[in-house]
């Protein structure tokens, strides 16, 4: 399941300002853009935020539709991948 970056935040009991300090930026306004959904995080500060907020990259930023996709892709994948040994076996 998806958690909103201000939900997995607040549930931390985490300030914007502590944030905004923690990834460097000079204003709170640079996280907040982040959270409100402005501006998007470099890698590296998405991964700083997963681990401030010990949580998953996924759970943060990625869309439902793109992890079911990836995860039905790789199931696919292993079921061809099941055919094709039990028809040489």
């Amino acid at each position: 399941m998806k958690i909103t970056l201000r939900e997995a935040r607040k549930s931390k009991g985490v300030s914007m300002t502590y944030m905004a300090k923690k990834l460097g930026y000079k204003s709170v306004s640079g996280y907040a853009n982040i959270e409100y959904g402005i501006t998007k995080p470099s890698l590296k500060n998405a991964v700083k935020i997963a681990e401030i907020l010990e949580t998953s990259l996924d759970e943060l930023f990625l869309r439902k539709s793109y992890t079911l996709r990836v995860k039905n892709d790789l199931h696919r994948r292993n079921e061809r991948g099941k055919q094709t040994n039990s028809r040489n076996s």
